[in-house]
Order: C-alpha cells, then structure tokens, then sequence
C-alpha cells in the first residue's frame, strides 16, 4: 500500500475514533435514563415501548428528509430485512421494559446491556480471530468491574429471577439487532435505516401490549415523550450511526456507561449508595474504556 492511502486511513480511523466516541458517549447517556422512565409511566412496560417507538418514528423519517438522505422505497428482500430488524428490536424493548419492572434498576441496566460483551465476541468469531491483547484485558476488567460496580444490588434471587433472565434475553435480540443494523448501513444512510427498522417494531410491540392487557394510554405523557425523544431519536439514533465506524470492541464497552449511569440515578433518586466495590468497579470501566479507546499497533 502507498504511503498516502496509509495516511489517508489513518486519518479516516483518526476522524471516526474523534467523532465516534463523544457519539457513543452522548447515545449511552441517553439511552441510561430510559429505565428510569420507563418506571416513572403509568402505561404498561410494554405500552411504552410501543409510545417510544410510535412517537418517534415520524420525526425520525423527518429528520432523514432534513439531512438529504429520505427513505426511499424498499425492495423485498431489504423490507423484509428490515421486517427482521424490527422484530427483534421490539423482542428487546419488549423483554426489557418488562424485565425493568420486575428486577432492580442496576440490574436490569447490566443484563440488558449484555452487548458490552456479546458484540465483541461475535466480532471475533466472524472474523476468526482471537482479540488482540489489550483487548483482552480490556474485555477482562469490564467483566470484573461490571460485576463490582452492581455489587449488593446483582443477586439472583427468587424475586428478581425472571426479570433478570427477561433482560438477559433483550440484551441478545438487541445484539442480533445490531447486527443487522451494521449490515443495512452499507447500502443507506443511518437516519433512514433508524426511521423503517423503528417503523417496523411498532405493530409488534402493540400487538404484545393488547395480547397481556396492559394499559395503553397514559394520563402523564411527560415520561413516554421523553423516553421517545431521548431514548429513540437522540441516543439510538448516535448509536446507529457510530455502528460499522469503529471498533466492535469499542463500541461494545461503551455500552457500559449505562449501568454506571443507572446506578448513579439510583443513588440520587432512591438512595442506593455507592460502595467501595461500585468505585472499584467504576474505576475498572474508565481503564477498560481508554485501553480499547487506543490504536491498534498490530500490522494489518
């Protein structure tokens, strides 16, 4: 390869990493607090998923038309790529609204984002390769300090069982979600790939909310707007368009900002103080986020 293409993509990787990662953190910020209004709504889990999903989607096709980049008519094989995509986006909000209901905040935030680890790990097997070692250790100490940082509140006892299973399962379809997004990026633009696979989730979150009776409309709507706006269109929004533009590795682990950020929510709003173990776990992240965040001095 020329000296110049190996500049130009060094600074490609440079652009993405300085663009990328206040991307990702800004999205995960977001995205940590709809636990916390997904708790405040007086509809059902899963009626609020179909609010955050049904309120956002026209503004969402909207803003794909303001950036240049309009939904155009899809093809049957790509409708019903996103039909899939859909799908298993409303498996994951629908499992983890329920899940948030039905187990701890902390937990519910560290098992639904089970991502941090399983995106990696199916990076690696696709490309048949085993992590570099500083993304070991990385992976290793977000392990170790995800587990310290919910320390008292990770427990699966028999209350909160099935809520944690619940969000274990949305942090798999989420994943698999993912996946299909990074997919459908190389041939669109990220603010229409968010608008159809968002559109596509809505019958299905609404045809479950009818099947177990949950209450659908809300009397305070301040909760469902903001978990529309700052969950859907602002935080999956920065997520899709980071997704494919950096490393797996990366991106994976910064999805560990929102346990950390949940746990602070609940130290503030319903007084579970921090340990020593949460700081060490805390810690354990910060350091697992700047060793992945460095260039890789492997040669291609």
């Amino acid at each position: 390869m020329a000296r110049g293409q190996e500049q130009d993509l060094v600074s490609g990787e440079q652009a993405h990493l300085r663009f990328g990662i206040p991307a990702l953190v800004l999205g995960n910020l977001c995205l940590a607090f709809g636990s916390w209004f997904v708790r405040m709504a007086d509809t059902g889990p899963i009626a609020a998923a179909f609010w955050r999903i049904a309120l956002a989607a026209p503004f969402l096709f909207l803003i794909a038309q303001a950036m240049g980049d309009p939904a155009r008519r899809l093809g049957r094989q790509t409708f019903a790529l996103f039909g899939l995509s859909g799908l298993f986006f409303a498996i994951d909000l629908a499992a983890w609204h329920l899940g948030i209901s039905q187990t701890k905040l902390a937990n519910a935030n560290l098992l639904g984002n089970s991502t941090s680890f399983l995106l990696p790990l199916y990076a690696f097997a696709v490309s048949r390769r085993w992590p570099s070692g500083m993304q070991a250790i990385a992976l290793i100490l977000a392990g170790i300090g995800a587990v310290l940082l919910m320390g008292r509140s990770f427990e699966l006892s028999p209350r909160n069982f099935a809520g944690d299973l619940l969000c274990l399962l949305a942090g798999v379809f989420y994943t698999a979600y993912l996946v299909l997004m990074g997919r459908m990026r190389t041939g669109m633009g990220p603010w229409p790939v968010l608008a159809w696979s968002t559109m596509m989730s809505a019958l299905p979150l609404l045809i479950m909310a009818l099947l177990v009776g949950e209450r659908l409309i809300p009397h305070n709507w301040a909760p469902i707007v903001a978990l529309a706006l700052l969950s859907q269109i602002v935080g999956q929004g920065l997520m899709i368009y980071v997704v494919g533009r950096i490393s797996p590795v990366l991106f994976g682990l910064t999805f560990l900002l929102q346990p950390m950020v949940s746990a602070l929510v609940g130290w503030f709003a319903y007084d579970e103080r921090f340990g020593l173990a949460d700081w060490i776990g805390t810690v354990l992240i910060g350091l697992a986020l700047i060793l992945v965040s460095q260039p890789d001095r492997k040669p291609a």
